[in-house]
């Protein structure tokens, strides 16, 4: 499913935090990035090939992802993954038609996505493959949600540096207004209707990218530095929040929304670093480090985990299909 993209999101999110560990460590830290975004390519190109045969053999499988109430969202990892790539790529000092090429290709293909989300709610029951008689679009209502309105705030990363200033801050503004909208309607779907199913419960950490990427976007415009850190103050919590669910997400089974967990920590991670180095305050710098630490070790375990799902077959088995009906009020 387009969810595979996910994988990329999270390679790329953790080349850009340790490019950003570089003032502290040196060209290591920037080697570890150039190898690290390779190997992202690399998996967009796989998974792009892959995902253009199934769309030729497998028709009907993509149709049934595109109408589910989760899955289809995923389909917004596709142009954030470019957006990513781009940014990387502007980071480690290429600009040129390559990069630019991929960064309107992202930026345009997210602006379709979020319009087409957001296309669904306004769209008849039937055109949504809701169960019959029912008008609720509360089971489209996950943390998944977040990948297709607030990926718009990637666009500043790169697209200042490229000279796309006005259509990234046009784009930013949004996905800083769709944020705080989703929020609410995923807490509220929470509250009044019941838990998401468990297999979901990683998509929770989504939760924590974007105050985290907002936050370095604003660094790119030279904010005042209190703004970004607001904003990171509110990552942290986030992250102390989501984290409380940490023994129950960790306690399914593992399928690839568990790479939910990489990207929004990877884009904590550069935050705290690049703040530490806008203030020159040490203890940003030591909490950088470590949070740099974790988010490596948290996408190994994610690589290999899914190379033994790869190997042994599970993550290539159908999904077993979630009922996602709201509970009766």
């Amino acid at each position: 499913m387009p969810g595979w993209f996910s994988l990329v999101m999270g390679l790329t999110g953790l080349a850009l935090a340790w490019y950003a560990a570089t003032p502290l460590l040196g060209d290591m830290a920037s080697g570890v990035a150039l190898v690290l975004g390779a190997l992202a390519a690399v998996v967009f190109g796989v998974l792009a090939v892959a995902s253009l045969l199934r769309w030729q053999r497998h028709a009907p499988a993509l149709a049934e992802d595109l109408k589910h109430p989760v899955r289809h969202a995923f389909v917004a990892t596709v142009p954030v993954s470019l957006l990513l790539l781009a940014t990387l790529g502007h980071t480690l000092g290429l600009t040129g038609r390559g990069v630019q090429a991929l960064w309107w290709a992202g930026s345009l293909l997210q602006w379709w996505a979020t319009l087409w989300v957001l296309g669904r709610w306004l769209a008849p029951a039937s055109a949504e493959g809701l169960p019959a008689g029912s008008h609720s679009l509360w089971p489209h209502i996950t943390p998944v949600l977040f990948i297709p309105v607030v990926g718009n705030v990637l666009a500043p990363l790169a697209g200042v540096g490229l000279g796309h200033g006005l259509w990234a801050a046009a784009q930013f503004g949004v996905g800083l207004l769709f944020w705080p909208v989703v929020l609410t309607l995923v807490l509220a779907r929470r509250i009044a209707h019941g838990p998401l199913p468990d297999r979901l419960l990683p998509t929770w950490a989504i939760t924590l990218a974007p105050p985290a990427v907002v936050g370095i976007a604003l660094l790119r415009w030279e904010a005042p530095v209190p703004w970004v850190a607001a904003l990171w103050g509110l990552a942290l919590f986030t992250l102390l929040w989501v984290g409380t669910q940490g023994r129950r997400m960790v306690g399914q089974p593992f399928g690839i929304a568990f790479w939910a967990l990489s990207f929004p920590l990877a884009a904590f991670t550069t935050l705290t670093l690049q703040l530490g180095a806008a203030t020159g305050q040490g203890g940003f710098h030591t909490l950088g480090m470590v949070l740099l630490a974790v988010n490596s070790l948290v996408v190994v375990g994610l690589c290999l985990a899914t190379w033994r799902g790869l190997r042994n077959g599970s993550l290539l088995a159908p999904e077993p299909v979630a009922t996602l009906t709201p509970a009766s009020s």
